[in-house]
């Protein structure tokens, strides 16, 4: 049979899998724009994007090990400026997408974001925040080795992260082939600038 405390540290480690993987693939800043990047200027530019997404997030998860996200964010000031930061960038894709016209654009530039990109919108990001806090401050399932669990959380969350935003990637890049009618592309348009707009909102509401 197998002991309890080994059910118990799989059946913690699953809910924990479970966790990142609905708190990941729910739509954001981060895999809406994995999807416009991968739309609009193809596999290798979105690739180089999600490269940036995905330091970013790791750097990110690494100050709130570290304690660094805290002593920062408990700065009013400082939550205040990243609030209104990421409300602007995630205001201006919204009215980009909106005015996008007759192009399948979730998000349009003249260049490509890059590598550069990804990483700026994880720092400005609070749903990266709000998600690797709640990934590392919640499901203890080795408490007796805080850095194993750590590790195993990392390990967890990148076999994970990884796959979510590549399929994301995918499907930017498979509405671009369809060559829709110029009605659907406008409505899908419409739909992700209202659905970015609603991030900003949440945003908006969480700080009150």
């Amino acid at each position: 049979m197998i002991p309890r405390a080994s059910l118990a540290y799989n059946s913690l480690m699953l809910t924990f899998a479970a966790a990142v993987f609905f708190l990941i693939i729910t739509p954001g800043p981060g895999v809406l724009s994995t999807a416009g990047v991968g739309s609009g200027y193809g596999v290798r530019a979105a690739t180089l994007y999600v490269g940036g997404l995905w330091l970013g997030n790791n750097l990110v998860a690494l100050g709130v090990v570290s304690g660094l996200t805290a002593a920062a964010l408990a700065e009013p000031s400082i939550r205040t400026v990243l609030l209104y930061a990421s409300a602007c960038y995630l205001l201006y894709l919204a009215i980009r997408i909106a005015l996008a016209g007759s192009k399948i654009a979730f998000i349009e530039r003249s260049k490509a974001p890059g590598m550069a990109g990804g990483l700026m919108l994880q720092v400005i990001n609070p749903k990266c925040y709000a998600v690797n806090t709640t990934f590392f401050s919640g499901f203890a399932f080795l408490s007796q080795n805080p850095l194993a669990e750590i590790a195993i959380k990392f390990a967890i969350m990148n076999a994970i992260w990884i796959p979510i935003h590549f399929l994301w990637l995918a499907a930017g890049v498979t509405i671009r082939r369809l060559e829709l009618p110029h009605r659907i592309q406008f409505g899908i348009n419409i739909l992700m600038a209202l659905s970015m707009l609603a991030v900003v909102a949440l945003a908006a509401l969480a700080s009150w």
